[in-house]
C-alpha cells in the first residue's frame, strides 16, 4: 500500500462546486491507495459536505430528543475498551463491534481535528461509527458492501461525497466485468435499493451508540434500518 506523506491542499470556504469536485476527486485518488489516510478522508468529506453536516446539525438541534447528542458530543467507543466489549454476549453491539476490529486486525478510528461546531462533531461521529453502520445495515466490508453503504448514506444523510463514490463505481464495474451490461444493471439495482432504504431509515448520525453496547445488533437493525427492498 502506498503511504501518502504530503498534506492535502487547503480549500477556501467560498470555493466553487467545480473546485470542490476537483479536490474531492484528487482525495479519492489518494484514498484508493491509502484508504486509512485521515487527512485526505477529511478533505473528501469537507470538500463536498461541509454544508451537509452543518444542515444535519441544524436539523438535529430542532429536536429535544437529538439535541443532547450534539451538546454532550460522546465519543465512540469512548472510555470502554475492546476487551470489555468483547466479553459482552455474542450478538450484542459491543461484542460484534469488538469482534469486527479483531477479525480485521484494526483499531477503532481516532479523531485528531478540532471540533468547534455541530457539523464538525457530526463528521467525527460519522468517522467513529462507520463500522457500526456496516454492522447494523448488514452491508459487508467488501467493495460491493461498501458501495451499498455509500448509496445508503446518500439516501439517509444526503452526503454528496457518497453519491460521487457511487457514481464513479459504474464505469469501474462496466470495465471490470468486460462490458457486461447485465452486471451493470444488477449493480444499479443494488445501489438504488440501498439508497431507497437509506431514505426510509432513521438518520444514523442521530444515534448515541455508546448507550447501546448491550443491545443485540439484530434489534438495532430493526429499530434504525428499514428492511431492504429490490
Amino acid at each position: 500500500m502506498t503511504q501518502v506523506t504530503n498534506s492535502p491542499p487547503a480549500l477556501a470556504p467560498n470555493a466553487s462546486m467545480l473546485t470542490r469536485i476537483r479536490v474531492a476527486l484528487n482525495a479519492l485518488r489518494i484514498l484508493k491507495d491509502d484508504p486509512a489516510n485521515p487527512d485526505y478522508a477529511r478533505t473528501l468529506h469537507i470538500s463536498l459536505d461541509d454544508s451537509t453536516y452543518a444542515r444535519l446539525g441544524r436539523q438535529l438541534r430542532e429536536s429535544p430528543d437529538f439535541r443532547r447528542l450534539l451538546d454532550e458530543r460522546p465519543t465512540v467507543p469512548g472510555d470502554v475498551d475492546l476487551e470489555t466489549l468483547a466479553r459482552l454476549p455474542a450478538g450484542t453491539l459491543g461484542h460484534e463491534f469488538a469482534h469486527y476490529f479483531r477479525a480485521n486486525g484494526i483499531q477503532p478510528f481516532t479523531y485528531e481535528y478540532p471540533v468547534e461546531t455541530d457539523g464538525d462533531y457530526l463528521y467525527k461521529h460519522y468517522r467513529e461509527t462507520h463500522d457500526i453502520h456496516h454492522l447494523i445495515t448488514r452491508y459487508g466490508i467488501d467493495p460491493t458492501g461498501e458501495l451499498e453503504l455509500q448509496a445508503f448514506y446518500f439516501g439517509n444523510l444526503g452526503l454528496r461525497h457518497a453519491a460521487l463514490i457511487a457514481l464513479l463505481s459504474f464505469p469501474y464495474v462496466l470495465t471490470q466485468r468486460g462490458l457486461d451490461f447485465r452486471a451493470l444493471r444488477d449493480h444499479f439495482r443494488r445501489l438504488r435499493a440501498a439508497y431507497r432504504r437509506g431514505k426510509r431509515s432513521r438518520n444514523l448520525l442521530s444515534v448515541d451508540y455508546g448507550e447501546l453496547w448491550t443491545t443485540p445488533v439484530s434489534e438495532l437493525s430493526e429499530r434504525f434500518c428499514q428492511p431492504a427492498r429490490s
